[in-house]
């Protein structure tokens, strides 16, 4: 049997743990730079704020009804989640349970008799609970998509145990009828529509009835048959083990204000050189292609929003390298080429790709010893910035003052990952 485990309202949770006077009281957390609502309690949900919907739009309404409004603080929420995932690992064992994503996991539990499956998951919902003080729900079915199905009707009644064990045919059945096309893992509103109009499929026991060959045809091919196989409690889809190196490692964030001059926007691409540098460093890779684009701001068309296209360009290195300074080079080279004056930018990103093993590199007989140092000086760069955070070594082209980073103007305290920001009880 497989089971998901989901943190309800993840971000509002953790908000919620180091601030209880907020249980049961309207929460929402917003995206970069204050702009979008990600995350919101049932409360909030109850009074109609709208879901990744902006957030200047919903103020009127969060402020009619005392909503808790916070920043997005991704300091704490990585770190409870990674607590959520280490419990799971110490109940079940870390080849049982798959990350699918910051609040959520799928966990593989065995041969495990039926009539103590709703015990386990119980058992593992309180652990959880107990030992984070974060609250999840459970499903538990014979397969992943299944056990999806399971969770998103778990949550129907928060007044008990969020739990919820599809271990017969006829549970199954009624819980495929209860659930919408478009609720179906794998599915998405867009499809769905297609699926109601040209086929009449309207649950996931319309969708289950079909065949093998008509998924091939109309479901998006091999894929398709096996979210078929999987609602109709064939496993199709094992546990994966966690993806340790990365292939492409990327930095974007938004400007907390438009900026509109290039050496703005070069600060920020050496910022976002920085950052990515040190996950490539930290997964022991180095770089052969550099890639910086940014993002014009575009007209204000009242309520229609649009990103706008993007600008890029990369440039091949003519070694592969994890050095910040021999990152940071090249990307100001192509911000030169992407830049036009007279225009207002909004995002800017760097992306590494062409990854390879950072112990493949081989020194170079024809420059100076000392500059075969780096991976020593790079190494004593990042222990420095760990221990002291907040970059307290950087290099000159990253800027001092930074007016363009993002708005976190309602920012709760990193409680769990900064001294001075601790959680003071009196």
């Amino acid at each position: 049997m497989k089971a998901i485990v989901d943190c309800n309202s993840f971000y509002c949770s953790c908000e919620r743990l180091f601030k209880p006077h907020l249980d049961n009281k309207p929460v929402v957390v917003l995206s970069n730079n204050d702009g979008c609502i990600i995350s919101r309690s049932d409360e909030a949900k109850a009074l109609g704020v709208g879901m990744a919907g902006p957030y200047f739009l919903a103020k009127p309404l969060i402020e009619k009804h005392n909503v808790a409004t916070f920043s997005s603080n991704y300091n704490l929420y990585g770190d409870l989640s990674w607590r959520v995932m280490e419990t799971l690992r110490m109940l079940l064992g870390e080849e049982n349970v798959e990350v699918y994503s910051v609040d959520e996991a799928f966990l593989e539990l065995g041969e495990c008799a039926q009539e103590d499956l709703q015990k386990m998951a119980e058992n593992i919902l309180d652990t959880v609970e107990m030992w984070t003080g974060i609250k999840v729900s459970i499903g538990v079915a014979p397969t992943k998509v299944l056990a999806k199905v399971a969770n998103r009707l778990s949550k129907k009644d928060k007044s008990v145990k969020c739990v919820l064990v599809l271990d017969t045919e006829e549970k199954i059945i009624d819980a495929l009828y209860k659930t919408p096309i478009q609720d179906v893992w794998g599915v998405g509103h867009q499809y769905a529509e297609k699926l109601r109009e040209m086929h009449a499929i309207y649950t996931a026991l319309d969708l289950s009835k079909r065949k093998e060959d008509w998924a091939k045809i109309h479901l998006g091919g091999v894929v398709g048959v096996r979210l078929l196989k999987e609602l109709k409690g064939e496993c199709i889809s094992k546990m994966e083990e966690a993806l340790i190196n990365k292939k492409i490692i990327a930095t974007t964030r938004m400007f907390g204000n438009p900026v509109s001059t290039i050496a703005e926007i070069k600060e920020a691409v050496a910022t976002y050189t920085s950052r990515a540098a040190e996950k490539l460093r930290r997964q022991h890779s180095a770089a052969n292609v550099i890639s910086v684009f940014v993002v014009p701001k575009e007209a204000n068309m009242g309520q229609r929003f649009s990103h706008g296209p993007s600008v890029g360009s990369y440039t091949t290195l003519p070694f592969a390298t994890a050095a910040t300074h021999e990152l940071i080079k090249p990307a100001l080279q192509l911000v030169d080429k992407l830049f036009e004056k007279g225009r207002h930018y909004k995002k800017a990103g760097v992306t590494l790709s062409g990854l390879v093993p950072d112990n493949t590199i081989q020194g170079n007989l024809f420059i100076e010893e000392s500059n075969n140092g780096k991976r020593l000086l790079m190494n004593t760069l990042d222990n420095v910035n760990f221990a002291m955070r907040d970059d307290m070594v950087k290099f000159a082209a990253s800027g001092t003052t930074r007016n363009w980073k993002m708005r976190q103007e309602m920012r709760s305290p990193r409680y769990t990952s900064r001294w001075d920001e601790l959680k003071t009880v009196s």
